[in-house]
């Protein structure tokens, strides 16, 4: 089993013993968080689903992202991933929420945001945490290892570690 499906069985593991939910929000990751979730059987008794936001005005519009701060921070920023981890666990009505927005490249990387710049954001319970990642490799690669950190990162915090 690969470290992917590993993490995704553990973290339903904890969930359904927890019994929490998630949901999750998707940029440049494009479905493949939600793909790793709903790969493990049992996952619908605790995942609720989740918005692939790759344009700007469905992170806009349907996880309520405001336009100013997509404007002002861009949607590959600590503040949008944090709006829209929080923005998905209430849409979906959820505990837990993941969001991930990055630049996986080849293209559409500047010096202030590299290719392989990653945001990721959870939401549980009312707090929100970030991170920030520094992939590298390519298209695939740092989508993939963006997939697994969120995994990783969601498990720790749910068991508060």
């Amino acid at each position: 089993m690969n470290p992917i499906q590993a993490n995704a069985e553990k973290l339903g593991v904890i969930l359904k013993k927890k019994k929490w939910t998630l949901s999750i929000a998707e940029s440049c990751t494009g479905g493949m968080l939600g793909a790793a979730i709903t790969a493990i059987s049992g996952s619908s008794e605790y995942f609720k689903g989740g918005v692939i936001a790759y344009a700007n005005e469905i992170k806009e519009n349907l996880i309520h992202v405001p336009k100013d701060l997509l404007e002002t921070k861009g949607a590959v920023s600590a503040e949008v991933v944090e709006v829209m981890a929080r923005g998905v666990a209430e849409l979906c009505k959820t505990q837990c929420g993941i969001a991930v927005s990055g630049i996986a490249g080849p293209d559409g990387g500047t010096d202030e945001k590299p290719v392989g710049l990653v945001f990721i954001g959870y939401y549980m319970a009312g707090a929100t945490v970030i991170d920030t990642c520094r992939f590298s490799g390519n298209r695939e690669s740092i989508r993939r290892q963006a997939v697994e950190a969120g995994l990783t990162r969601m498990i720790e915090i749910v068991t508060g570690r």
